[in-house]
């Protein structure tokens, strides 16, 4: 006895935490699988007794009188119903109103005395099974036949105990998934919350300087405002990193193609003498140039956005001073001249905290998407719904598929926009803006023919209604 109690003075808190819960666990498992069984019981009552009474009721309802005798037609659907229970044995009768068997089994004997039958349901044997009845009765007031015919169909009790045993199952399932979660997270944070400031200062001065990654924040309170003053810090400085070395990494991997291809046109220029196709060749190296340089813009103008979401200082701005500047701008008539634009702004203002030339880039790249891919007319708009605003751009084309949304949105989850090509970094952009200053970017297919791109915002507190 002295050797178990000097044992179990010695073990470490986890250990004994974690002997604590398994203790818990084990006496709550007991009580939760009781409860457990006795409800998936009583939900399996519940359910086959329906069954039971639907298909008595089918029955009952299918007796007619003819020449002054119950004429039966037993209807399919009743022991379709049944049949729900495949490995059960079924069982009926029908008793006219003189008590005889007009059809069925004899052997199912409604019981006697005072609360027999609760809710015209009873428990019984069915051929040395334990069943379960249901009891319907049906009134005929004829002038050939006067008196009540009672349907009695019966089942045994396989399917309900089976489903029983499977709720306990699952729920004991459950309990021992969390139960352990519970024991292993007990575990980690016992030994994070333990750890001495010695080895939290000792781990900080050991850091390399590129690891930029957070402080474990499970530390005591008094020294938890200088952790997340140093997390939030380290983490304005990797985003600030991340962009620079993912606009290096996009800026080889996104040009290294085009400038092949300009290579390449070059070289067949050179070296063609027919001047119809150097004419040709030209007409592509403009087409490439061009679209070159629209890339070159977008991948700096995210570079941008991303920067100033760090760093720019958070401003009252109007959402629509920010749809009419970039409507007046007029940049999409150059990109496609031919369509229709439209400023839908009210007269209440649209006010969140944000960034102005963030929401311009993004509103710019909206557009221009609406117009390269959508159908005219394109609609720009600012509105406000109760404690959110927005700024939007919608076009009378149908927007991508259901597919491709979905893909845009996990992508968008995931934060792997970088990873594009030139044709979805505008998209990028105005998630990138819209995260940035704590909004989101919502695609969504307003009609049969209308599509919305919208960047939503919390409204400035003053302007929530």
């Amino acid at each position: 006895m002295t050797e178990l109690m000097r044992r179990l003075a010695t073990l470490s808190l986890s250990a004994r935490v974690a002997v604590g819960i398994a203790f818990l666990l084990i006496f709550g498992g007991l009580i939760v699988s009781i409860a457990a069984f006795a409800y998936g019981r009583e939900a399996a009552r519940s359910a086959y007794d329906r069954l039971l009474l639907g298909a008595a009721t089918d029955i009952a309802s299918a007796i007619s009188v003819r020449d002054g005798q119950p004429e039966i037609e037993l209807p399919v659907s009743a022991f379709e119903l049944l049949a729900l229970a495949p490995d059960d044995r079924i069982g009926y009768r029908i008793i006219g109103p003189d008590g005889s068997t007009l059809t069925g089994y004899d052997e199912l004997v409604l019981p006697t005395g005072r609360n027999a039958l609760r809710d015209g349901f009873f428990d019984g044997s069915f051929f040395g099974a334990p069943a379960r009845f249901a009891v319907v009765s049906r009134r005929f007031a004829e002038r050939t036949l006067n008196g009540t015919i009672q349907v009695v169909v019966g089942q045994t009790i396989e399917a309900r105990n089976a489903m029983a045993y499977d709720i306990t199952r699952k729920a004991l399932y459950v309990l021992a998934a969390s139960g352990l979660a519970m024991v292993l997270l007990s575990a980690v944070v016992v030994r994070s919350v333990l750890k001495p400031l010695e080895t939290m200062a000792g781990g900080l001065s050991a850091r390399d300087p590129h690891d930029l990654t957070p402080m474990d924040t499970a530390v005591p309170r008094e020294t938890a405002v200088m952790v997340n003053a140093l997390n939030g810090f380290m983490a304005r400085l990797d985003r600030q990193m991340n962009s620079m070395r993912h606009l290096i990494s996009d800026t080889a991997h996104q040009l290294r193609t085009p400038v092949a291809a300009l290579r390449a046109q070059a070289d067949l220029f050179t070296d063609e003498a027919d001047m119809a196709r150097k004419e040709k060749i030209v007409e592509r190296l403009q087409t490439r140039t061009a679209s070159l340089g629209r890339l070159l813009d977008q991948m700096l103008a995210q570079a941008l956005v991303i920067h100033r979401g760090d760093s720019a200082r958070r401003e009252a701005v109007d959402l629509r001073d920010i749809a009419l500047d970039v409507f007046e701008e007029g940049d999409h008539q150059v990109l496609n001249p031919e369509f229709d634009i439209q400023l839908e702004i009210g007269d209440a203002p649209v006010i969140v905290m944000a960034d102005e030339p963030s929401l311009k880039e993004a509103l710019k790249n909206l557009l221009n998407n609406a117009v390269k891919y959508g159908a005219s007319p394109v609609r720009i708009g600012a509105s406000r719904e109760g404690n959110r605003a927005g700024i939007w751009v919608e076009d009378a084309g149908t927007g991508p598929a259901d597919a491709v949304l979905a893909e845009l949105g996990g992508r968008f989850n995931k934060g792997t926009l970088s990873r594009q090509a030139s044709s979805g970094l505008g998209l990028a952009i105005a998630h990138s803006v819209a995260v940035s200053f704590g909004g989101e970017l919502a695609l969504e297919k307003t009609g049969d023919n209308t599509f919305r791109a919208s960047l939503m915002f919390a409204a400035a507190p003053e302007w929530t209604s």
